[in-house]
């Protein structure tokens, strides 16, 4: 689930709209399985989350909005759990590539349909907004998890780059830009090919594409 309970300082307004994106986000994860985000009609979503059309794209204006939505939710995930449990250069890319992995064998076609979506030539550049009180509504247990800045895929990537280099755990020169590039092509490209070939497990096949990768710049 995407929400819990009520928050007594936000206000009922603010409070309402919250819950109800992390609804429609909840009931759009739950109904995609394994189908891809073009099967999935707001009509369904819209029932499930019983309200309007009008209300759906009130919050998300554009339906592939939900799919940004969910990316955006995934890395407070991330940047959240990072915090609590902090992870270093090569082993927090590993963690990044296993979480990945793991939303892929349980959700095939979310992370499919997103990374169609952020290939896109006409999707805005920009990451969908996630308010305070849906950051509140996700994490009740974490007091100040309104000050949370949340960290993007890239700027995650690159934080690690930078550490594995300073734990000489990357001994080539390489710009931090480039290794973080290299990473993200892991990241996004090695889903892809695992869905096109059939391989399993997904965990181990992107291990083993960072493995042959970081050889090559020690």
């Amino acid at each position: 689930m995407y929400y819990f309970g009520l928050n007594n300082t936000m206000s009922l307004r603010k409070e309402k709209a919250a819950r109800l994106k992390l609804v429609i986000l909840d009931h759009m994860v739950k109904m995609m399985g394994g189908k891809s985000f073009e099967k999935l009609h707001v009509t369904e979503i819209c029932k499930k989350s019983k309200i309007s059309k009008v209300t759906l794209f009130k919050y998300f204006p554009h339906k592939e909005d939900m799919l940004m939505y969910y990316f955006r939710v995934w890395c407070l995930r991330r940047t959240v759990e990072l915090r609590d449990k902090p992870k270093e250069g090569i082993a927090g890319i590993t963690y990044l590539l296993d979480k990945l992995s793991e939303d892929f064998e349980t959700q095939p076609g979310i992370i499919l349909s997103l990374f169609a979506y952020l290939s896109d030539l006409g999707r805005t550049p920009k990451p969908f907004p996630l308010k305070v009180e849906e950051k509140k509504l996700l994490f009740p247990n974490v007091t100040d998890i309104h000050l949370v800045e949340i960290m993007s895929l890239d700027q995650m990537m690159e934080k690690f780059s930078l550490e594995a280099i300073f734990k000489k755990e990357i001994t080539k020169v390489a710009s931090t830009r480039d290794i973080s590039n290299l990473l993200n092509t892991i990241f996004y490209g090695s889903i892809l090919t695992a869905h096109v070939n059939q391989i399993n497990p997904v965990k181990m096949f992107l291990r083993k594409n960072l493995e042959i990768a970081l050889k090559g710049l020690n």
